[in-house]
């Protein structure tokens, strides 16, 4: 029987808080965002915070980012190319003994060296893939506002500055990969890359730390509408990001 994502999550978080689970990895930030999710009083932000095990639905329709994503696009890429990391993530829990009723997916990413290679490109890629869909939306209001504006205009200079870094982020990133917005050890914000589906929250991570929002340059994200011209693309995907939802991400990362 296929197990509802919600009620995994759910699950989940109500056996973390219940058993005060105590958690140890790597990255100070990492460390201190688990922690958090099994903080009672941050009950709210593990909602925010934590990704199940399953795919979930596109809050979305296909064809509602198409000013900057075409349908076609969007279905492929969420019917196909997430699916199958979804599918494959379930059959790395399956086989590694995975419990996802008593760990989270950013608990298994945490320590992912201790994984299989399967584990670590179908976690990744699940993980990423779901927080992609909702840092989009149709109605993307093209900026940043409130604590996480002024936090990025003191840590960028400016809003464009910031723009500007997290665009070649995205452009010079050799091949397939991801551009990242996110909080370091010190909750500071930073911008990065990785390469294939690896992201800061793994342990086997040159950078390491909290994603906000992050960019999916992998060619299936853009090649139909775009072909080989990514700038293009990274250029029109700013138009649609969701800013409240990269918001609630920093404010429940901070605290």
């Amino acid at each position: 029987m296929k197990s509802n994502p919600l009620h995994t999550r759910r699950n989940f978080i109500h056996t973390s808080l219940k058993a005060g689970v105590a958690l140890s990895v790597g990255s100070a930030a990492v460390s201190t965002f688990l922690t958090s999710c099994n903080n009672k009083s941050a009950a709210n932000n593990a909602a925010i915070l934590t990704t199940g095990f399953n795919q979930t639905p596109l809050p979305y329709a296909y064809n509602a980012l198409e000013k900057a994503i075409d349908a076609a696009t969007m279905e492929i890429h969420y019917s196909k190319h997430a699916a199958a990391y979804a599918k494959a993530l379930q059959e790395a829990v399956a086989s590694e003994s995975v419990d996802a009723t008593k760990t989270s997916l950013e608990n298994v990413l945490a320590n992912i060296s201790k994984y299989s290679t399967k584990m670590r490109n179908n976690a990744g890629g699940h993980y990423n893939h779901e927080l992609f869909w909702k840092s989009l939306s149709p109605t993307g209001s093209g900026k940043a506002g409130g604590k996480l504006l002024t936090a990025i205009e003191q840590q960028f200079n400016s809003f464009d500055s910031f723009k500007n870094q997290l665009t070649d982020a995205g452009k010079t990133r050799f091949g397939s990969g991801w551009a990242w917005l996110y909080v370091d050890g010190s909750k500071e914000l930073k911008i990065g890359s990785t390469p294939n589906q690896d992201n800061p929250l793994m342990d086997a991570s040159e950078i390491k730390g909290v994603p906000l929002l992050g960019l999916d340059v992998w060619e299936h994200a853009y090649y139909l509408r775009y072909q080989n011209k990514r700038p293009d693309y990274i250029d029109a995907w700013w138009s649609v990001v969701n800013w409240d939802y990269v918001a609630e991400r920093y404010q429940a990362v901070i605290g």
